[in-house]
């Protein structure tokens, strides 16, 4: 399985909406600045986003974006769901008790069903909260370093 940028940068876009949500809406303009992603394709990303019940926008002055419901309740899976759609390593017929030639004496159906499970798993089981709070933790850190010796207390 192979995301595209639209599930990659759909990421961080609500990543970047978790971690600037104490500031109220975010401009599209500096999620795309802060994440270096064109504004007019974080846009249409996050048309998808609001249209799937993830991102909500906040009309007039101050206006923007935020998480249309808490980070801990976005996982991973969802949102890279409503971007890339369905997200099976293999797409096999038999897995779903379709019709398929030879599925009666195809053992690989058992394989592809168990990646197809354990990536839905592992991306389900990540929520935005945690990445959000891992970005803070390395914004920080990025922060300490910048700040004068001088200035720095240990």
């Amino acid at each position: 399985m192979k995301l595209s940028t639209r599930g990659r940068y759909g990421l961080r876009a609500l990543i970047d909406l978790a971690v600037h949500e104490t500031d109220g809406a975010v401009s599209a303009q500096s999620i795309a600045q802060r994440q270096n992603i064109s504004e007019s394709y974080l846009e249409q990303l996050i048309r998808k986003l609001k249209q799937d019940g993830l991102v909500d926008s906040v009309r007039g002055a101050g206006g923007g974006y935020r998480l249309a419901k808490p980070a801990e309740e976005i996982s991973v899976g969802s949102v890279l769901r409503s971007l890339e759609g369905n997200l099976d390593a293999v797409e096999c017929p038999a897995i779903e008790g379709n019709p398929c030639d030879g599925a009666d004496a195809c053992v690989t159906k058992f394989v592809w069903k168990r990646i197809n499970d354990a990536i839905s798993q592992a991306v389900d089981g990540i929520m935005i909260s945690e990445l959000a709070e891992e970005s803070r933790a390395l914004l920080e850190k990025q922060q300490d370093r910048q700040e004068p010796a001088e200035k720095r207390t240990c």
